[in-house]
């Protein structure tokens, strides 16, 4: 499918790279996957759409995806106890939250290769003039997988408001404080990745355009119990 979708890609007139990807582009590209399928929802995720999108068979759809269809597998998920469906979606805006630092240096150290490419190319004068557009044909396409990412994070931090949002009218309970204390959490880094701030110390590349979720009340119990997994 790679090999296919890129002969497409081509004819999209998108830049195609033939490089062979450095250890760091392949961490990256693992790290990153994470953020554009869910397993385990039922695909809510579009994971079929995302697969032929990965591997360049179809132009980028994510564009297009809706925030809503999270609520709808929760809403559909047969739990024991309601207050569960506040549990599940803590549980994923954390395991979310604690993997995006992760990603973020991956990230970082693809856009320094994407340097040293760039500086080898202009220092050395045997290089190929089809070998000097596969440097920037391979940069475009990192920029492109990492704007996924960027796309793919708030399309997540999205959804999981949503679900909140629609969860505290269906099925009110003070521990939604916590999981709006979890999704603030995550806006943080959400919006880091909007400015493209990937690199310790300074912005980088991939910028999406950021906004900010203020907390959703500014008062409410909080509740100390534990609410198990159904």
């Amino acid at each position: 499918m790679p090999v296919v979708g890129n002969v497409l890609a081509g004819g999209r007139k998108e830049p195609v790279s033939w490089f062979n990807q450095t250890d760091e582009e392949v961490d990256m590209h693992s790290r990153v996957w994470r953020f554009l399928v869910a397993e385990h929802t039922n695909d809510w995720f579009y994971n079929t759409a995302v697969e032929l999108q990965r591997t360049r068979i179809i132009p980028a759809v994510d564009h297009n995806f809706r925030v809503d269809l999270y609520y709808n597998w929760l809403k559909q998920t047969p739990y024991n106890s309601s207050p569960v469906r506040y549990h599940t979606v803590g549980a994923d805006v954390l395991a979310d939250t604690d993997t995006v630092p992760g990603t973020f240096i991956a990230i970082c150290k693809v856009i320094e290769i994407d340097r040293q490419r760039v500086t080898s190319r202009d220092i050395l004068t045997n290089i190929e003039p089809e070998m000097r557009q596969s440097v920037e044909a391979r940069r475009a396409e990192n920029t492109a997988y990492i704007a996924w990412f960027v796309r793919a994070l708030n399309y997540r931090h999205d959804s999981y408001g949503y679900a909140l949002d629609h969860l505290l009218v269906e099925t009110p309970h003070p521990q939604s404080v916590g999981v709006d204390q979890k999704l603030r959490t995550m806006q943080r880094l959400v919006d880091r990745a909007n400015r493209g701030e990937f690199c310790p110390g300074g912005p980088a590349a991939a910028s999406n355009g950021g906004h900010a979720v203020a907390s959703r009340y500014e008062a409410l119990a909080i509740d100390n119990e534990v609410i198990g997994i159904k």
